[in-house]
């Protein structure tokens, strides 16, 4: 995937990849991989590759994507059933298939939208939430009132989701090709138009983050993959045999328009870069009102590091403002005929009037009190869907060594927390300024991050009070700390020892969990350490997630043979079924740990009967 090529709607790929017959592709994954070798040239609206001396494919996108097959050109013989046009739209990310019939219907919020620099979903798939755009034709197909029960439209929908995941999982990112990818994204663009953007754009998400693995993007994560996969599979599985709220909740919900909030006084508090593997950048500032509640202003459209670096330096487009992102994270903004998103995104619509006021620091009113809540408080409120900021007082302990790296270790009261980098981008600065602070051991300081559920405590920091001046702030993805910013009598960075406790040995399932994503099936099946771990989770007293741990090698290994002796195609829909109910059980089981290592009061069982995850069906019962 390339981020120098425009984003082309799900939709197109899928047409295109399509089209072509069986020998070429065949030879897709490979034509997708010379067409990335060679440079992109964008000239406006139009993007040019040059595939050879003599042959071009021109990418237009005006509005900053291909939303149609004829926006896709190609010079070769063989076009326009070449294998070229095809390639370009499977090596291009994929884009918010949204339609233009939803700005006629919420003028405001497409305003909004378009002047704020890019759809919302940007913003969300960096912090890992599921936002969706459909249009009112969409959200019922039938033009009528929503029936209690799925129509037979959205379970032959997501019956495709299903089976298209459900390959993708089967063959791996290793072996999850454009053709797979693009049959998922056929299936995603069906789901949408039965009214399902939920399952939609799940799928899309796999797709993304499928390329990402492929072309070894350094901001690619095997859990975050895991993650959308289990959704779309969960989704598309419990879709056709739910009825009332909890379908309404499965099928999705439109993105809400912009509200009236009348006027308000808002306080800076830091700002991020923005830098997705979708091909979006720009910056989000946050900032929170009187009463503590936290609003943002974006700038997020399509672009590379470049522009996740520079938009904090643009100037925030509500009212006549001039301040910049980086001004207003810390300055105070007062604002007039304000509308809001039900996410606290602000709106800029012509109506709206806003102008610079003081901003305070964090130690001062208001901002202050975002401090006082309690942390196990603050990680329950995240866990349970809401917002997923922390705002933590820390004292910095030095560094631990992991496995995928040393991160920083500090002690919030009386838990030790890790802090790792928010972003792997080497154009950010989160990795070096956090090996910066490691050197400023002892020091007592507040920072906001973003939580990372597992068994440890572990949080990605956004910001933090500088370490010699406490009325100052540091943006960790955006400024760069120097050693003369450190107190004087900072020690020297040290490993710090960290008592491990009795870890529960759920990454044994978790580990096989992420085999399957990156491997496939064919992981599974040769491998023959998974009775040794269902022992290992049984001593543990982990019964459920030995049962499902042998499930899945069982499905994984089970091939049956003809009257011939011939091996007949792998069972798809049981080993994804299989891993499904893994999946769940890890995601569920790891989130009550998580509250419980931040200090939380120890819950019940999240599995236990009546509970909502085992009603659910995705857990113990259904596969």
């Amino acid at each position: 995937m390339s981020p120098d090529l425009p984003p082309v709607v799900p939709s197109v790929t899928a047409e295109l990849v399509g089209a072509l017959s069986p020998r070429l592709r065949k030879r897709l994954d490979a034509g997708v991989a010379k067409l990335l070798a060679r440079p992109a040239v964008r000239d406006g609206d139009t993007v040019r590759i040059a595939v050879d001396d003599e042959t071009d494919v021109v990418l237009h996108a005006p509005g900053g994507r291909v939303a149609g097959v004829d926006a896709i050109r190609c010079g070769c013989l063989l076009a326009p059933d070449c294998l070229h046009r095809a390639a370009a739209a499977s090596a291009a990310p994929v884009a918010d298939d949204t339609s233009g019939t939803e700005a006629a219907e919420a003028p405001e919020t497409a305003a909004a939208s378009e002047a704020a620099g890019a759809p919302e979903t940007a913003e969300a798939s960096q912090r890992g939430e599921a936002t969706t755009t459909v249009t009112a034709k969409e959200r019922d197909p039938a033009g009528q009132a929503e029936p209690g029960t799925a129509t037979d439209d959205q379970r032959a929908a997501a019956r495709t989701v299903f089976d298209a995941a459900a390959a993708v999982l089967e063959a791996g990112t290793d072996g999850a090709g454009a053709v797979l990818q693009a049959e998922l994204l056929r299936a995603a663009h069906s789901a949408r138009l039965a009214g399902l953007p939920r399952a939609s754009a799940a799928a899309v998400s796999v797709v993304t983050g499928v390329r990402a693995a492929r072309s070894a993007d350094a901001g690619h994560r095997l859990g975050d993959l895991a993650d959308a996969l289990a959704d779309v599979l969960g989704v598309a599985h419990r879709l056709p045999h739910t009825s009332g709220p909890e379908l309404t909740e499965l099928r999705g919900s439109v993105r809400q328009p912009y509200r009236p909030d009348g006027s308000l006084r808002l306080y800076g508090l830091f700002s991020e870069p923005v830098l997705t593997a979708t091909g979006y950048a720009g910056a989000v500032t946050w900032t929170a009102g009187a009463d503590g509640r936290l609003y943002t202003v974006s700038d997020v459209a399509p672009g590379g590091p470049a522009r996740a670096t520079g938009a904090a330096d643009r100037a925030v487009r509500i009212g006549d403002t001039a301040l910049t992102h980086r001004e207003l994270s810390r300055a105070g903004l007062a604002v007039s005929g304000a509308t809001v998103s039900p996410t606290g995104r602000l709106g800029a619509g012509a109506a709206v009037r806003a102008v610079r006021a003081a901003g305070t620091a964090w130690r001062g009113e208001p901002l202050d009190r975002l401090w006082a809540v309690p942390v196990a408080e603050q990680v329950a409120r995240a866990l349970d869907g809401g917002q997923d900021l922390l705002f933590l007082e820390v004292t910095l302990m030095g560094t631990v060594r992991e496995t995928s790296g040393d991160c920083l270790l500090a002690d919030c009261a009386g838990v030790p927390v890790r802090l790792a980098k928010a972003h792997d981008s080497p154009s950010l600065p989160y990795r070096d300024n956090l090996r910066l602070l490691a050197a400023a051991r002892g020091s007592r300081l507040r920072l906001v991050a973003r939580l990372a559920p597992g068994p440890l405590p572990r949080a990605l920091p956004l910001a933090i009070e500088h370490p010699s001046d406490p009325m100052a702030r540091v943006d960790l993805g955006l400024d760069r700390l120097q050693h003369a910013d450190l107190p004087t009598d900072a020690a020297a960075p040290a490993a710090a020892a960290v008592a491990a406790g009795d870890e529960a040995p759920l990454h044994l399932l978790r580990r096989r969990v992420h085999q399957a994503v990156s491997g496939g099936r064919p992981v599974l099946s040769f491998s023959r350490s998974g009775s040794g771990d269902s022992t290992r989770l049984r001593r543990a007293g982990l019964v459920t997630a030995a049962d499902l741990l042998d499930d899945l090698q069982a499905a994984a290994a089970e091939r049956s043979r003809d009257a011939f002796g011939r091996l007949l195609p792998a069972d798809t829909d049981r080993f994804a079924r299989a891993w499904l109910a893994a999946a769940v059980y890890t995601g569920v089981v790891e989130r009550a740990l998580c509250a419980q290592a931040w200090g939380g009061p120890r819950r019940r069982s999240p599995l236990r009967p009546g509970s909502r995850a085992f009603r659910s069906g995705t857990v113990l019962h259904g596969f």
